[in-house]
């Protein structure tokens, strides 16, 4: 029998029984994480006001064992909030919305319980503490994450030279199959020609150039969010449930 203490986001809740929860994290050390959270439903319970999703944690577990993801779920026995981004995401819908995708999107980059993904725990965190702080439009906020999730898992999308030759930009034609933006030459069936503000948007965001993501007109920021939303189902190979709920 060991205890394990690390810092994670939680991701998502479920009940169990009458008075405990599963709860889903995302940890800095072991990846992706559930664990039983005992007595979190009771009314007095002040642990599990701790455990709610966008909370930002340092958790103690105890697990059978040597391992921390071992045949049963292990428990958390203590935990101490480190930031509790919830206080700023759940109070406006965009946020919420926006903040619920993100959730989702790190989850499913994980899906392999106890393998570390420092890289997509980190990008949650900072994207949690800009989305709370309410500095920049929520889908913008978003998207940036959506992005940059794909980029850190392998996926980057080309939004100057062609994904396919390589070709300098900018280049007209989109396609998700392809890996992003492609010249007339490598041009695939099912490319789209979307308006150059959109791809300078997307790659201000997958950059971070904010300055310039902050200035793109609504319509822009619409057609962008369409094609990340559409490469993200591409790589994942089924949308997001929560998507359909963030405002546009």
């Amino acid at each position: 029998m060991s205890l394990f203490r690390d810092d994670g986001i939680v991701l998502r809740t479920q009940k169990l029984g009458e008075a405990d929860r599963i709860i889903t994290l995302l940890t800095r050390t072991h990846g992706r994480v559930r664990a039983v959270a005992r007595g979190v439903r009771r009314t007095k319970s002040k642990f599990g006001a701790r455990l709610e999703p966008f909370s930002h944690v340092d958790v103690q577990f105890f697990a059978r064992g040597s391992e921390l993801i071992g045949r049963g779920l292990p428990l958390c026995t203590q935990s101490e909030t480190i930031a509790p981004y919830g206080s700023g995401i759940v109070t406006d819908y965009s946020r919420y919305t926006a903040g619920t995708a993100m959730l989702e999107t790190a989850e499913r980059f994980t899906d392999h319980e106890g393998e570390p993904a420092v890289q997509q725990y980190l990008l949650l965190v900072g994207g949690l503490r800009t989305l709370a702080a309410g500095e920049h439009a929520s889908n913008l906020v978003m998207d940036a994450f959506l992005l940059r999730s794909l980029a850190v898992n392998g996926y980057a999308p080309s939004f100057g030279a062609c994904a396919k030759c390589g070709m300098p930009g900018p280049n007209r034609f989109f396609s998700v199959a392809a890996g992003g933006v492609i010249c007339g030459e490598c041009r695939v069936p099912g490319s789209v020609v979307p308006s150059s503000e959109a791809l300078e948007l997307l790659g201000a965001l997958l950059t971070g150039d904010w300055a310039s993501a902050d200035a793109a007109e609504a319509r822009h920021v619409r057609e962008g969010s369409g094609l990340v939303a559409a490469y993200l189902h591409w790589h994942l190979e089924r949308g997001l449930r929560s998507l359909r709920y963030v405002e546009k």
